[in-house]
């Protein structure tokens, strides 16, 4: 007893009839969502680079608009139980050849029908099933990065001391330190009363700053060269340096002459031809 036959397999179906397109192109893309979950062959289309391939997408989102609207069904629990394109009427045109005959034009249309069913009971475990799986996986991986996220928290926290003291603040590091005398009173940090009676300078920082030394001496006294610039000074003689200035002058190359160019050397070369000649005004005379 033969099967079922594709145009009698029971589900939703949805139909476009004389598309302008061969049969033979459009059934290299329904191979394609055959036995297809719904959102499956959606994706499938999708990536499928032909004219085809965007029309049987259309069809197929009417299929499954038919079989929520029409039988009630969820669009997610639908699969391509059958896909099929027949050819339709085949428009004929002429065209002209040589030696005035003509040749047949055969335009093409074909029948796309897509039908979507609901998937059998045990598949619909199955993906239920596999569903659940992942939801719960996906659940504990988040209850775990959220419980790894507190526990980051709480150990990034810094512990105080059982004594209850507060911790310091950074304000009170910048601070100026203070000077604190012997017997616990606090100074401003510009001048401490040294034990002798003699105000001593106090930088920021608190240490003491100790005056110049004062210079002794008498600054009306004439300056004294030192020794080695005197020594110096008898080295260098006038007369060794003229006799070291003629020398390098003897030894400087001599200067190049200048040079000529191209065109003044042709002048003078025909000056002097006239000149040997006796000029124009001689052969007249002779």
């Amino acid at each position: 007893m033969p099967g079922v036959k594709t145009n009698e397999v029971a589900g939703t179906r949805a139909v476009l009839r004389h598309y302008r397109m061969s049969a033979y192109k459009a059934r290299q893309v329904l191979d394609l969502i055959r036995g297809r979950d719904a959102d499956r062959a959606e994706e499938i289309l999708d990536a499928t680079p032909r004219e085809a391939a965007r029309v049987v997408g259309k069809v197929l989102a009417s299929a499954v608009a038919n079989a929520r609207n029409n039988d009630q069904l969820d669009p997610d629990e639908l699969f391509v139980s059958a896909c099929y394109a027949d050819e339709g009427t085949t428009l004929k045109r002429w065209r002209p050849r040589a030696r005035g005959r003509a040749t047949r034009i055969r335009k093409r249309t074909c029948h796309i029908t897509v039908i979507v069913s609901r998937l059998p009971e045990d598949k619909l475990e199955r993906r239920r099933a596999r569903h659940a799986a992942e939801t719960a996986g996906l659940r504990s991986r988040r209850v775990a990065a959220s419980r790894r996220g507190e526990s980051d928290v709480v150990g990034s926290e810094t512990p105080t001391s059982e004594s209850g003291t507060s911790e310091v603040d950074v304000e009170d590091l910048d601070a100026t330190s203070t000077d604190v005398e012997a017997d616990g009173e606090e100074t401003d940090g510009d001048e401490v009363d040294a034990p002798n009676g003699d105000d001593v300078a106090v930088d920021e920082v608190g240490s003491v700053v100790e005056p110049d030394a004062e210079v002794t001496g008498d600054p009306e006294a004439e300056f004294e060269q030192p020794a080695w610039l005197n020594d110096e000074l008898a080295e260098t003689d006038p007369a060794t340096d003229a006799e070291t200035e003629t020398e390098a002058e003897e030894e400087a190359p001599p200067a190049s002459k200048p040079r000529r160019t191209r065109g003044a050397r042709k002048r003078t070369t025909k000056a002097t031809a006239d000149d040997d000649a006796g000029g124009p005004g001689e052969e007249e005379k002779g």
